[in-house]
């Protein structure tokens, strides 16, 4: 009964989706829905997008395991990211009326740089999606109790969220993701009040969680853990900005002071909720006991579904299925639309200027089927990797590849585009110094700051090197006698 009303459900959203297809009439349709979104749905394409698997099944099973220190990069660094994008990042990048985050690049420093950055962009990606069609395989295996294996679970999760996302692009997302808020939150918070009740009420379960110190932060006042615990602070905080699923809801935005809005507050909204699967997470570890943990030694990842199986009636199982999967496939789809969107725009029209609009069109779906593939045999490869660290790790490549080269086109004058290369170059160059196959120095500093503090300083140094040289040269000129410039 419960397998089918999840078919029902899913039925449903890609109903939701084909009918959004028909306001699809060019590629900005599709990539940016017309930019005429209101603040409602773009406060809740942000919230959904980023209230994912990692914050039902990866975030809870990291926060047991570890408590807030294990969590620093998401929900608090994701919720930090989106508050900066809505302050600092939204107003100056919708006024510019740009398709892509790479149409930026391209502005300001040229298509080189464009092409660079969108490569680093598209790659992580991989590791966001893979995450979600794994938690999809989770479910999937879980509700079939061992019938359907994750894999399959993978390539069927997969094929549903393709399909919408295939046609309706910007306006499926839109749709669905607003109707899959209300199944969130609406799940999710009943399910807190019963889950609490069972428990003995919240302060019992709040109470076991600060008695084993969950709430804290920082766990060593060593240098390298302090390090360390900057470096996961930082990865989603930043590389998520420079990202286009956050760029894309700012763009379809109807105006500049709703993205600026919709941004802080489905940020804002986020953060609330991602507290609350780990409060049922915990709830579950008060009630089940020693067999909750049985549980999580095998896989963290499945305690909470599992929980729910096992403890609760069907209508509170219905709910909390259809809240999960209802996360999953709004993060799915953003996620598939976003990096095929960025190669088209910024890699494809490079190599074939003079597209026309239909051709645009055809070639971002033709992608979008292209990169589901990919991702999703990424993700069978990587089966066994935790969901919070697929979606942690895969912010590092943006961090040290792109954000740079943002931030400090949009506020610092003098960056250049000499600068922006060597920032890419020393970013990344620097990042795969730190991995474990080349050094042990990831053992002492983390990869990703390294990464970003030498991003910052070849923007620096290519940015005010040639300057500097040639003041010197014309210092020279001038002591020695000769005119500061050529004559003509």
């Amino acid at each position: 009964m419960l397998v089918w009303f999840v078919v029902m459900y899913l039925a449903v959203t890609v109903g939701i989706g084909l009918y959004a297809s028909t306001r699809v009439k060019n590629a900005k349709d599709f990539a940016a829905g017309g930019r005429s979104m209101p603040f409602h749905i773009v406060a809740a394409m942000v919230f959904a997008t980023w209230f994912g698997s990692e914050a039902v099944l990866g975030i809870p099973s990291t926060f047991i395991e570890e408590g807030f220190h294990g969590i620093v990069e998401d929900p608090f660094g994701s919720f930090t990211c989106l508050m900066l994008v809505g302050l600092f990042f939204a107003r100056p990048l919708y006024r510019m009326n740009l398709l892509t985050m790479g149409d930026f690049f391209r502005q300001r420093y040229g298509s080189t740089v464009e092409v660079i950055t969108s490569l680093a962009i598209m790659m992580s990606y991989l590791g966001w999606i893979a995450a979600q069609l794994t938690a999809l395989g989770v479910v999937f295996n879980v509700l079939s109790d061992g019938s359907i294996t994750t894999t399959q679970g993978m390539l069927i999760g997969a094929g549903i969220v393709l399909v919408y996302t295939l046609f309706g692009g910007m306006w499926s997302v839109a749709l669905t993701d607003f109707f899959q808020m209300v199944i969130i939150v609406g799940g999710l918070l009943y399910l807190v009040w019963l889950f609490s009740g069972m428990a003995g009420g919240a302060d019992k379960v709040i109470a076991k969680a600060a008695g084993e110190g969950k709430f804290t932060f920082i766990t060593s006042t060593e240098p390298r853990d302090l390090v360390a615990f900057i470096g996961a602070a930082v990865t989603m905080m930043f590389g998520s900005i420079p990202q286009q699923d956050v760029f894309q809801r700012v763009m379809s935005a109807k105006d500049a002071k709703t993205a600026q809005r919709g941004a802080m507050i489905g940020g804002a909204g986020y953060i609330l909720f991602a507290f609350v699967p780990m409060f049922i997470v915990t709830s579950a570890v008060v009630v089940m006991g020693q067999q909750a943990m049985d549980i999580a030694r095998d896989d963290y990842q499945k305690l909470l579904p599992t929980y729910v199986l096992t403890q609760m009636p069907l209508l509170m199982q219905i709910l909390f299925f259809g809240a999960l999967v209802s996360a999953i496939k709004s993060t799915s789809s953003a996620t598939l639309l976003a990096p095929s969107t960025s190669f088209v725009e910024n890699i494809l029209k490079n190599l074939r200027p003079g597209l026309s609009d239909r051709q645009q069109l055809l070639a971002m779906r033709w992608t979008i089927v292209v990169f589901a593939g990919l991702v999703l045999a990424y993700a069978i490869a990587m089966q066994g990797t935790p969901i919070y660290e697929l979606v942690s790790s895969a912010y590092q490549v943006p961090l040290v590849g792109a954000f740079v080269p943002l931030v400090m086109g949009l506020y610092w004058k003098r960056a250049t585009t000499q600068g922006a290369i060597f920032s890419v170059a020393a970013g990344l160059g620097t990042w795969i110094l730190f991995f474990p196959q080349i050094s042990t120095w990831g053992e002492f500093f983390p990869g990703q700051l390294a990464g970003l503090l030498a991003a910052f300083a070849g923007m620096l140094f290519g940015s005010l090197a040639p300057q500097w040289l040639q003041d010197r040269h014309e210092h020279k000129q001038h002591v020695a006698g000769l005119p500061d410039e050529a004559s003509p």
